[in-house]
């Protein structure tokens, strides 16, 4: 009887430095890699009836994948927030951390391989448990084997026995003000990268399938944007900021625990421009944006 692969019985590893972490995500799960197709005319002159393109295959395009993790109190999850804001110790600045990511179901173990985070979204909602969904690149999407090849990679790292998510408690300042009536607040990280071409004429001559393919090899980081917003109701403790904007200033982004600070975005030089929101009741948002390039990014957005 055939065994099927289903999402809700299957589990994240993630495989950096020879550490493997088991990490706790939410139903908001992808990965994925497509082949590119090169279609060409078969149709000539003396044989008119050909209306149907010829095809070859021989590259991949970089494969893909998101998943959602929930920011809890014991911290298991924090891997990914490196993955996501740290460089590699030895890279100068240029490049960011790359793992392998492991999706492991009751049949089968999947690998992609050479991932890359390329966007990181905090929900900062105040309805929802504080979480973290990233996306990202890799170079090669395979099938290593069933459920048990797992148990053969990496060292396993512990993990804590209870998870405690947290519900976003938001404190928020600008400029080193609290911003009141606060309603949400949002923050984003990007690590916008380009895959060095990796197509030749000669690799694509010795091409047969998909174990000979052509597939990314190395990137470069074109850039990196930390931004986002803050929505407050507009009321007579700030109507006379109405329509500002700066080029230099503070942002800090908080959720509190029990009066501590559990997540922190301390952004020290930000511009935002503020917009009106006129609905039944009127707000209005700072977009922001860090515009300083931080050596260790990972040291101001902590939890």
């Amino acid at each position: 009887m055939a065994v099927y692969n289903l999402l809700r019985d299957g589990a994240v590893h993630i495989v950096f430095g020879g550490n493997r972490y088991n990490v706790k995500v939410t139903p908001e799960l992808t990965f994925s890699q497509t082949f590119a197709e090169a279609a060409y005319e078969v149709k000539t002159l003396h044989e008119q009836t050909k209306m149907f393109q010829g095809t070859t295959i021989t590259k991949a395009n970089p494969a893909n994948f998101s998943f959602e993790v929930h920011l809890t109190k014991e911290k298991d999850e924090s891997i990914v927030l490196d993955l996501l804001t740290d460089y590699e110790s030895n890279s100068g600045g240029e490049q960011l951390k790359s793992f392998d990511l492991y999706f492991v179901t009751e049949e089968s173990t999947f690998k992609v391989e050479g991932c890359i985070v390329t966007d990181g979204e905090f929900n900062l909602s105040k309805e929802k448990p504080l979480s973290l969904k990233v996306s990202g690149q890799g170079k090669k999407l395979t099938r290593v084997g069933n459920a048990s090849a797992i148990n053969s990679i990496g060292t396993l790292q512990s993990a804590s026995a209870t998870r405690t998510p947290l519900k976003a408690l938001l404190d928020v300042e600008v400029g080193g003000s609290d911003v009141t009536n606060l309603v949400t607040a949002t923050l984003n990280v990007q690590n916008n990268i380009n895959w060095t071409p990796y197509e030749t004429l000669q690799n694509s001559l010795s091409v047969t399938d998909a174990s000979n393919a052509m597939y990314p090899s190395n990137y470069t980081i074109n850039n990196r944007v930390v931004s986002g917003n803050i929505t407050q109701f507009l009321t007579s403790d700030n109507s006379s900021t109405f329509q500002t904007f700066n080029t230099n200033t503070s942002v800090a982004v908080k959720t509190l625990d029990n009066g501590s600070t559990f997540f922190n975005a301390n952004l020290s030089n930000c511009m935002f421009t503020k917009r009106s929101n006129p609905s039944e009741v009127f707000t209005q948002t700072f977009d922001y944006r860090l515009v300083t390039s931080p050596a260790d990014l990972g040291s101001i957005i902590t939890y």
